[in-house]
């Protein structure tokens, strides 16, 4: 039997698969369930810093008389920081009590206003790691390409100077050097980089006129995305590298390992199949690693990493030079 053991963010993980932040790691007993089908660890679903903002707004307009809105601005600030903070923590608590497999927070951060003071409360209460979700959309046309680097910068550094517990950092590929950016985070005395975090899409109801969301979930055809610079980053970081969105069954998990992770999160499939799924996702990751004789991860882990290749440019080439010279040769 292989042994499916693997080390992220310096924590012994059972498998290196991970149940990514989402609803299904919400209640210790959902957690409870994903450890009994396989999961090697768990990042609880996020706290988030827009969610937080919301509800403010929210409760002010609805609680705080128009005439001293004013005063109260300070107590409901407080209070719901504070209710949203020791629900989190409570969170964190319960799960340590309840399972075994690590547990690894997570903050879905654009700022770093107030993080600091919570991720040191996140430590105190029990969280094996800490895991920044942060995403800054290039939207603003005033706002520069370094001006949103050296956000994540000051994120990362304000929370990194108040914690001991391992950081990982879930980042996008919104970046025009994105290779430069994903190693210059690795040199922030953090424990891993997760390529990639998945953001909204919004879609156009053109009979209604309105505005709705696209793929809720991630599809099989995202996977190449976090595949490539999973495969050019490998060994060229300073931390362990997990990959993320578009891993929907074993194989996907075999892929991701060969082109270098150390870990591989998964989300979508469970929610269209079940958290029992990971069962099968398990049992196929052994059972290619019984078909092809490795005994361990780290016997094939990296094995078609770029670095590695004799061509390195396949996993730089950005054209279909090849497949649609082909298809032209059919029809003609």
């Amino acid at each position: 039997m292989p042994d499916l053991t693997t080390t992220y963010l310096g924590l012994k993980l059972p498998s290196p698969i991970i149940v990514g932040s989402s609803g299904l790691t919400d209640k210790p007993e959902k957690i409870a369930l994903l450890e009994k089908y396989g999961a090697g660890a768990v990042v609880l679903k996020s706290i988030f810093e827009e969610e937080i903002l919301m509800e403010y707004e929210h409760v002010l307009s609805e609680e705080a008389p128009s005439r001293y809105k004013d005063d109260y601005l300070d107590y409901f600030d407080y209070r719901i920081k504070q209710t949203n903070i020791d629900n989190y923590l409570n969170l964190i608590i319960q799960a340590r009590k309840t399972v075994k497999i690590p547990v690894i927070a997570s903050i879905n951060c654009s700022t770093s206003h107030e993080w600091t003071y919570f991720a040191k409360k996140i430590q105190e209460a029990g969280a094996d790691a800490l895991e920044l979700n942060i995403f800054i959309l290039p939207s603003v046309l005033a706002r520069s390409a370094e001006n949103i680097e050296q956000t994540y910068l000051e994120i990362i550094q304000s929370v990194r100077n108040e914690i001991k517990i391992p950081l990982a950092v879930k980042m996008s590929y919104y970046f025009s050097n994105l290779a430069g950016m994903i190693a210059e985070l690795s040199h922030c005395n953090i424990a891993g980089l997760v390529l990639f975090n998945r953001s909204y899409s919004p879609d156009i109801d053109i009979d209604k006129l309105e505005i709705t969301s696209a793929n809720v979930f991630s599809s099989p055809r995202d996977l190449p995305v976090s595949l490539r610079w999973i495969a050019i980053m490998s060994n060229r970081v300073k931390c362990d590298l997990a990959a993320s969105t578009g891993v929907h069954d074993g194989k996907a998990v075999v892929k991701q390992i060969l082109a270098g992770a150390n870990a591989v999160q998964v989300v979508s499939a469970l929610y269209e199949k079940g958290p029992e799924y990971l069962e099968t996702m398990v049992k196929e990751l052994s059972d290619w690693m019984k078909s092809k004789k490795y005994g361990k991860i780290d016997e094939f882990r990296g094995l078609l990493s770029q670095e590695r290749q004799v061509n390195p440019a396949l996993f730089e080439r950005v054209q279909f030079m090849k497949y649609f010279s082909d298809r032209d040769k059919i029809k003609a």
